[in-house]
């Protein structure tokens, strides 16, 4: 992915937990994952984003291609 590409990611606390969501906006493709608030925000990120990956991949549209 070049700098100035990039995903949309997305907090929601919902009770006990943090709903992450992360989208690709050249594919709109959007995946989300729930965890605990004390794992912190870059780590959820960076599981959201890599599930992101994972899906694009599986899809054939590899971020890694653009």
């Amino acid at each position: 992915m070049s700098e100035e590409e990039g995903y949309i990611i997305e907090f929601h606390r919902v009770g006990n937990a943090v709903k992450v969501t992360a989208m690709d906006p050249a594919t709109l493709t959007e995946v989300s994952i729930v965890g605990a608030p004390n794992v912190g925000d870059t780590e959820l990120t960076r599981l959201a984003v890599r599930k992101l990956e994972y899906v694009l991949a599986k899809r054939g549209t590899n971020p890694g291609n653009r």
